[in-house]
C-alpha cells in the first residue's frame, strides 16, 4: 500500500507537470486536472489529521501545497455542521473534489450596483465526485456543509496562491462587493 504522504507528493508532482505542460490553457487544465484531483479524493486515508480538524465556529482554510510560482495551491476545507462561507468569489480557476461528507454549492448572478443578486441554483456534491469553476464560466458562489450533524471535507486546487488573492465577498440584498484576503487556518505552520 502506497505510504499516505506519497499520494498527496504525487499529485502535486503530476498537477506541476499538467501546468508546465498546458500554461495558459484553462480548459486543459481543468479537463486532465479533474481526473488527477478525483484520483486524489478516491482514497481517504491521506490526509494529515491536522489538516483535518474543524473549528466549532468557522470552517477551516489549510494550506496543503503552494506552487513556488504560485501558479495553483491545493488546500483542504473543513467544514464544521451547518458552516458555510458567505457569497464570494475567486478570480482564478478551481477544482473541487469532497473527500469526506458532502458540499452545497449554491451559485450566483451579480446584479446591477443596489439590486439583488440571483440564485442560479445550486448541487450537491458527495464523497469522490469533482466539480470546477471559472471566473469566464461563473465564479460566485456560497459553499456550505451539507450536514448540520458532522464534518465534511474538501480538496481544492486553485489557479494561484487562493490565500494572497485579492477577492470578494458580495452582500446578496446589493450585489455589493467587499474585498477581502482569505489567508489560511494554518498560517504559523507555513510561516515556521
Amino acid at each position: 500500500m502506497e505510504e499516505t504522504p506519497n499520494c498527496l507528493d504525487r499529485f502535486v508532482r503530476d498537477f506541476t507537470q499538467l501546468v508546465d505542460d498546458y500554461s495558459g490553457d484553462e480548459t486543459e487544465i481543468l479537463r486532465q486536472g479533474r481526473k488527477l484531483l478525483a484520483d486524489l479524493v478516491s482514497r481517504d486515508d491521506w490526509l494529515p489529521e491536522r489538516h483535518a480538524q474543524p473549528h466549532p465556529q468557522y470552517y477551516q482554510q489549510y494550506l496543503l501545497h503552494a506552487d513556488p510560482a504560485d501558479r495553483f495551491s491545493v488546500v483542504s476545507f473543513v467544514w464544521g455542521p451547518g458552516q458555510k462561507t458567505p457569497i464570494h468569489n475567486h478570480t482564478v480557476w478551481a477544482l473541487i473534489g469532497i473527500l469526506r461528507g458532502g458540499e452545497r454549492a449554491e451559485s450566483f448572478e451579480v446584479g446591477s450596483p443596489g439590486l439583488p443578486m440571483r440564485s442560479l441554483g445550486h448541487e450537491d456534491l458527495g464523497p469522490g465526485t469533482v466539480e470546477s469553476i471559472s471566473p469566464r464560466t461563473g465564479d460566485v458562489h456560497r459553499v456550505s456543509n451539507l450536514y448540520e450533524d458532522r464534518v465534511s471535507i474538501s480538496i481544492h486546487v486553485y489557479g494561484g496562491n487562493i490565500g494572497r488573492i485579492s477577492r470578494h465577498v458580495f452582500e446578496l440584498a446589493t450585489s455589493t462587493p467587499k474585498t477581502f484576503i482569505s489567508g489560511y487556518s494554518n498560517e504559523s505552520e507555513i510561516s515556521a
